[in-house]
């Protein structure tokens, strides 16, 4: 047999119409005469109805959780059916039996903790909520290309094995290539520039690992990147293609995903233009005038964000002008107060989204930023160079796809919306 339809497409007009179903065995119910199965494939949930009579009875007798089995049937109308229809089975074909009892109720009667899910993730996946998350992040991700396709960018793909560190420091996994030390790349942050220097607009979504010690439920050691460079731009240009990206997304989600954030129980925050910008230097006045024990130069954590959500009543704002010191050798100082960069974060309520700045594009600044941060010049010499031969000014971002994920779904931690997370404990499955 041939699958004909999915169980979306299944309505009451088509009533009598003999198709053909395919997926999962979400539950099963015995009511004497008759056996009901969930059934579930891609697109949601379906009943199917099993006469004693029918061939097929003692076959769907046999049948476990999580079987996947081929369903011909005739659809018939039925207003207290999922969708007001379900297939009364003319046969049932078992394709895999699962073993029972399953490590992890799929259909949720009994509630897993995140270790159980994590540990037995490709049926966690299966759940209704997971399958939830797995589609918005397709529609927020397909929304991000979209919106950057009609503002010019071209999609990049760049090296994921390089030489030397990104931005420094020391969160690096090493790797062995073809008998020398190499490193997974933090970010595509140094490509990307330099792409900009050629095609002028550039994105990427791509993975990127940082050995971070942190184990919080807002760090991966390996996560999703989407990152963006922008020629002939600066910060505040940057910060406009990000609005424009988040209320679109916004918009794609409550459009393409409404049966899912029902599924989730969670309500879209309102996003609109433009989104609140704070400097940094008003943040640490406004913190200070809370009581808290911060000064200027210090980064601001997860604490003060929620003292800053509060007072601000934003659920999305910027945090702009950091200090130029606690920001990357290629971010650009303000030409009016060089102690002052050029550069933001995105918080979500007091979680930081994305990071972006206007970037230094002359080789001189460069080479002055990279020795005012300990760094050897000429360890970067594969980038630097080419700034001897007309890199124009520039701006970008970079933005953590599965903190992101977070504002769309309603879940707090991360490594629920990885699909098969990397930390400090898991390298499996």
């Amino acid at each position: 047999m041939l699958r004909t339809h999915f169980i979306n497409q299944i309505v009451p007009q088509m009533e009598g119409k003999e198709i053909t179903l395919a997926g999962w065995v979400h539950l099963v119910r015995d009511l004497g005469g008759k056996k009901f199965l969930i059934l579930r494939d891609k697109t949601g949930l379906g009943q199917i109805v099993i006469d004693k009579n029918s061939n097929s009875f003692q076959v769907a007798k046999d049948l476990t959780q999580e079987s996947t089995i081929m369903v011909r049937g005739i659809v018939k109308a039925d207003n207290r059916a999922p969708n007001g229809v379900e297939i009364h089975a003319i046969e049932v074909i078992p394709l895999s039996i699962a073993k029972s009892p399953l490590p992890l109720d799929v259909s949720d009667k009994v509630k897993a903790d995140l270790d159980t899910r994590l540990k037995e993730r490709l049926l966690d996946l299966r759940r209704l909520e997971m399958q939830a998350v797995i589609k918005i992040q397709n529609n927020v991700v397909k929304s991000f290309r979209e919106t950057l396709y009609n503002e010019g960018f071209t999609e990049i793909f760049t090296p994921k094995i390089i030489a030397t560190a990104t931005e420094g420091g020391a969160q690096l996994f090493p790797v062995i290539y073809f008998g020398k030390e190499a490193f997974l790349a933090q970010s595509p942050q140094l490509y990307k520039e330099l792409l900009a220097g050629a095609v002028e607009r550039v994105f990427e979504i791509a993975p990127a690992w940082r050995a971070e010690e942190s184990d919080t439920p807002y760090h991966l050691a390996e996560f999703v990147s989407m990152d963006v460079e922008m020629a002939f731009a600066d910060y505040n240009d940057i910060m406009n293609i990000i609005e424009n990206l988040i209320v679109n997304m916004v918009q794609y989600v409550k459009k393409y995903n409404e049966n899912e954030l029902k599924t989730l129980n969670y309500e879209l925050p309102e996003i609109s233009k433009p989104i609140k910008r704070i400097t940094y230097s008003d943040a640490i006045e406004m913190l200070q005038s809370k009581g808290t024990n911060i000064k200027f130069g210090d980064d601001i954590g997860t604490p003060e964000l929620r003292i800053l959500n509060k007072e601000l009543g934003q659920d999305l704002y910027f945090i702009t002008e950091w200090p130029a010191l606690a920001r990357p050798f290629y971010t650009k100082r303000k030409d009016d107060n060089p102690e002052i960069s050029e550069s933001f974060d995105l918080i979500f309520r007091w979680l930081e989204l994305v990071s972006g700045s206007t970037r230094n594009y002359r080789r001189e600044v460069l080479e002055k930023e990279l020795k005012a941060r300990g760094l050897n010049p000429i360890n970067f010499e594969f980038f630097i160079k080419w700034f001897d031969y007309g890199m124009p000014p520039h701006a970008g971002f970079g933005m953590g796809l599965q903190r992101l994920m977070i504002m769309f779904t309603g879940l707090q931690n991360v490594k629920e919306i990885s699909l098969f997370p990397r930390d400090k404990k898991r390298l499996v499955p």
